[in-house]
């Protein structure tokens, strides 16, 4: 379940354009480096001080959930959380406790293709790339017995506890609860109109952006070119790839998204593209999805309030009754303006 930024396939259109399209905002942006990518916000219709002043404050408040939700960082709570494994409960930040309470909802209610104790498969994999030898049944089995239901308690009072040999990775979900505390801080600050896009596959749109109508997006196609373009207003995107890293064992090419239920990688090439009323939903829903496949998945994201989402393989492109109404989805976009020659988008 680990989110890879720089192969994520979203383009932005408009944000470069912003201050073409509406000479009147002014426009502030910045990209800098956090949680093993780059986070860019653009925000209009600030001045140049209070705009600066706010870009230090949010990418402030981002290094702080970094301390807490990185699993690369030794120092930070989730490393400490890993590394009490076996022990006795442990108390929880705040912002920890909320995150793993809302990934354990969102476990059950994808009946576990969304599992963030998949830290010892995303562990055996790891080692097997370096290696390069495929886990024998043994390894697979030890892996197996620290992931799933039993992995992870939540206590009252904000006490966890992690089984023996259990790990916790956050990576599908921490981008989009740092974004979704970043939306919260734009709307207490009034700002008309800002664009957060983390490592291209986690984004939140605030405002009407550079047009009345939203925040303009392109969607690449896994196969090349652009698959279409969606228009965004206070709403949160993710869009998640099961090739979009990869690694090579025994030479067989073996994606970075992993099936919890199973502990098997991805092996199909497809894309995932979920909107929701918040960031974190949308990193999990996108995740879940491809781990389930179309069929399944778009079923599933169908019961869900407020959420919509298109899947995109080699075979074609498929959509949930609502996508086109909430996303303003116009297909056949390509980098030369032309259509792109990808399969038509429909259910």
């Amino acid at each position: 379940m680990i989110r890879t930024a720089l192969l994520v396939p979203l383009v932005l259109l408009a944000a470069a354009l912003a201050s073409a399209c509406v000479p009147a905002a002014h426009e502030t942006f910045d990209g800098r480096y956090a949680m093993g990518t780059i986070l860019e916000i653009t925000v209009l219709g600030l001045g140049e001080g209070p705009g600066e002043t706010l870009l230090e404050e949010l990418y402030a408040e981002v290094a702080r959930r970094e301390a807490v939700y990185s699993r690369h960082d030794p120092q930070s709570e989730l490393a400490r959380l890993n590394r009490s494994a076996g022990g006795a409960p442990w108390l929880a930040s705040a912002a920890l406790f909320e995150l793993l309470r809302s990934a354990e909802t969102w476990r059950q209610q994808s009946g576990g293709a969304f599992d963030v104790t998949v830290g010892a498969w995303v562990e055996l994999w790891e080692r097997a790339a370096e290696r390069d030898r495929v886990p024998d049944a043994a390894e697979r089995a030890s892996a197996e017995s620290r992931v799933g239901a039993g992995a992870l308690r939540l206590f009252a009072l904000r006490e966890v506890a992690l089984a023996a040999g259990s790990s916790v990775d956050l990576d599908a979900i921490a981008k989009g609860a740092t974004l979704d505390v970043l939306a919260a801080k734009l709307a207490e600050a009034q700002v008309p109109a800002a664009l957060l896009n983390f490592g291209q596959s986690s984004y939140w749109a605030h405002g009407s952006g550079p047009s009345s109508e939203g925040w303009r997006l392109a969607l690449r196609h896994p196969s090349g070119g652009f698959a279409g373009v969606i228009t965004l207003r206070d709403q949160a995107l993710s869009v998640s790839a099961s090739l979009g890293q990869s690694s090579e064992i025994a030479g067989r090419r073996y994606g970075h998204v992993i099936d919890p239920r199973s502990g098997e990688p991805l092996l199909r090439d497809a894309e995932a593209a979920v909107i929701a009323p918040s960031a974190s939903a949308a990193d999990a829903i996108s995740t879940a999805l491809l781990v389930l496949g179309a069929d399944a998945g778009l079923a599933w994201v169908e019961t869900l309030r407020e959420c919509e989402a298109m899947w995109i393989d080699g075979g074609g492109a498929r959509e949930t009754s609502g996508w086109r109404r909430r996303t303003h989805f116009t297909p056949q976009v390509s980098n030369e303006g032309q259509d792109s020659g990808g399969p038509e988008v429909g259910q």
